[in-house]
């Protein structure tokens, strides 16, 4: 992983089409250390999603699919993104990326 990526303040957990945990950054480890950090890599990660999101993990896995939503956890507002990522075309498996948001985001509507 380039230093870069692994410094980021995004947290970015990469799995294969499986769902085997290939790569986390520095920030994932540090968001899941109550499930392990950095010892998740090689793990499954539809074995760390309960019900619905396991079955929506799963499909985005076979269909690969893109997945988008925000939460709000201890007051802290986060953006979620899943999707697909390939090497020279070739669908590889699911990029994961949270993302720390303001409580106040301005929204712009370019043309």
């Amino acid at each position: 992983m380039s230093q870069w990526v692994k410094e980021v303040p995004v947290a970015l957990t990469v799995c294969d089409t499986e769902g085997k945990i290939i790569e986390m950054n520095d920030k994932a480890c540090k968001n899941f250390a109550k499930d392990g950090g950095e010892a998740l890599i090689g793990k499954n990660v539809l074995d760390c999603h309960p019900g619905k999101s396991r079955e929506k993990l799963a499909q985005m896995l076979k269909n690969q699919e893109t997945n988008c939503y925000t939460i709000e956890k201890n007051g802290v507002k986060k953006l979620l993104y899943q999707t697909p990522w390939y090497k020279d075309g070739v669908y590889q498996g699911i990029v994961e990326m949270i993302i720390e948001l303001p409580q106040e985001i301005p929204h712009y509507v370019r043309k």
